[in-house]
């Protein structure tokens, strides 16, 4: 099991940063839908207690690392005075994803992560260590730059993550993590009813044009109230947001705010539209897509950009049905395994 200490993370002094701050996204105040979330495993979801590290080199790395989560505008995003920190490339905040700090069940949870790593990346086409894991989400959901390898912000945020980890076997699998698996629709994800959705649910919170609501003003380095969606500001094309299975659940775990898997907000149907009319708007294009996934048959179905190994069309990648694709994957693999 994962010890509470890990002496390589320990040889940063990093000064603690002040209270946690919280972006937060939409509430929700209307009657619960059906849930259709498939349930952890477990009835007991449990988090590690921060406030009980001592205030010594170990308990100010881990906060930082909560810190550097929980308020990342604030720290590293494109505002920030020291321009040699903006190393963030929007004023999201980690925890726009990774809810609460990355402790919510079901919200993207931090929790578990580091017992996984390293381990093998369909994107990368090779293993990758937990810091690779996180220069991915800098340069994608955070759509800035990469860390300093051995920099205090690395290492914090590996050191929060080790953290969130302890007691928690190498290898063995957190119930609660992820953000649940709906069943997937038997047609395609429509825009534009999920624009109808997106306008009674979200846009109070979100705006009617996806631009969020500031905690301040722009460029005063505070980030977020309600993150942003879709616009220059917000994840790039590369980002795991940008597919659709992977935001129609989270959207229908977690939105709008106080929403838990356990009483969903939204219709299952609802979630995958408004995850589609959100997907399909305009944001910032990272480089070098068409290298991801090397091996074409580990692509995920709803990577929303080629190229394929399938015949199936992006348009059909991005909004689904997807089971036929996932059968033709499936024919394609046991063509390969028939021919080795």
């Amino acid at each position: 099991m994962l010890s509470s200490k890990y002496a390589v993370l320990c040889c940063a002094s990093i000064v603690a940063v002040s209270a946690l701050t919280i972006s937060q996204p939409c509430r929700a105040d209307d009657a619960a839908a059906p849930a259709a979330t498939l349930a952890p495993t477990s009835s007991t979801w449990t988090v590690p207690d921060i406030d009980k590290l001592p205030d010594d080199v170990w308990g100010k790395t881990v906060r930082y690392g909560r810190d550097l989560i929980s308020k990342t505008s604030s720290l590293i995003g494109p505002e920030v005075s020291d321009a040699s920190r903006r190393f963030a490339g929007n004023n999201l905040d980690c925890q726009s994803c990774h809810i609460n700090a990355g402790t919510k069940e079901l919200g993207l949870p931090l929790v578990g992560v580091f017992a996984d790593f390293p381990a093998y990346s369909a994107r990368l086409g090779q293993v990758e260590t937990i810091q690779e894991r996180i220069q991915g989400c800098m340069e994608r959901s955070m759509n800035g730059k990469r860390l300093p390898p051995e920099g205090p912000e690395m290492i914090a945020m590996a050191a929060y993550m080790m953290f969130l980890s302890t007691g928690r076997p190498v290898g063995a699998k957190t119930p609660g993590r992820g953000s649940g698996r709906m069943p997937e629709l038997d047609r395609a994800a429509d825009p534009a009813k999920g624009k109808t959705v997106y306008a009674n649910m979200c846009a109070a919170c979100h705006g009617a044009n996806g631009e969020g609501q500031r905690a301040g003003t722009a460029g005063d380095a505070k980030g977020y109230v309600f993150p942003p969606v879709w616009g220059p500001d917000s994840f790039n094309d590369g980002a795991g947001m940008n597919r659709l299975i992977e935001a129609a659940n989270f959207i229908h775990s977690n939105m709008p705010q106080g929403t838990t898997w356990k009483a969903p907000a939204l219709s299952p149907e609802d979630a995958w539209d408004v995850a589609a009319y959100i997907d399909s708007q305009p944001r910032p294009s990272v480089q070098g897509l068409d290298r991801d996934y090397p091996n074409r048959l580990e692509k995920p179905v709803d990577a929303a950009y080629g190229p394929y190994a399938d015949g199936f069309s992006e348009e059909q990648h991005k909004y689904g049905p997807f089971e036929p694709i996932e059968a033709s994957i499936k024919k394609l693999e046991e063509l390969r395994d028939a021919q080795r």
